[in-house]
């Protein structure tokens, strides 16, 4: 069993100066959130703000590496607020099962590891070093609303 992150995340929100912003809700017939036993699934995280993308485009194509990053910060944020908003703290999560990473692409497209490291990097600060999950990492010809990046996550929480 995993022994529990001694960081605290919500202090180290204020630590890092990050205001996170309103939890997402769906855009479509399904929930934002599923808790089982002590995991807890987030449906795909957009980078997103209300119901509306913050950036849109295929990286390698329209957009850049750093604006891949930025569009992948976003998304952690948002994977974030959603988790603080379903488990009233973030410091009930012990650590990052899985953060699968898409990547709206090009096929020519090989940097998806530095896009993603965005995401992974702000968990990390977030959550703590101890937390630091597997992680998938895939190229895709589009996703929902035009967005560059999906991330899917899945956390142990107490």
């Amino acid at each position: 069993m995993n022994v529990p992150s001694t960081n605290d995340a919500e202090n180290n929100l204020i630590k890092l100066g990050i205001e996170l912003p309103q939890a997402p809700s769906p855009f479509g017939a399904y929930i934002a959130a599923v808790q089982t036993g002590h995991l807890l699934f987030l449906s795909g995280m957009l980078a997103t703000a209300g119901h509306k993308p913050t950036v849109v485009g295929i990286v390698g194509k329209d957009l850049d590496v750093e604006a891949g990053r930025k569009a992948a910060y976003t998304a952690a944020l948002n994977a974030l607020s959603l988790s603080q908003k379903q488990l009233g703290s973030l410091n009930r999560v012990r650590r990052v099962v899985r953060l699968g990473v898409s990547i709206a692409a090009t096929p020519e497209f090989v940097e998806h590891a530095r896009v993603a490291d965005s995401a992974s990097e702000l968990l990390r600060a977030v959550l703590g070093e101890d937390t630091m999950s597997t992680r998938l990492v895939i190229g895709v010809a589009s996703l929902p609303f035009g967005s560059p990046i999906a991330l899917e996550v899945i956390l142990e929480v107490t």
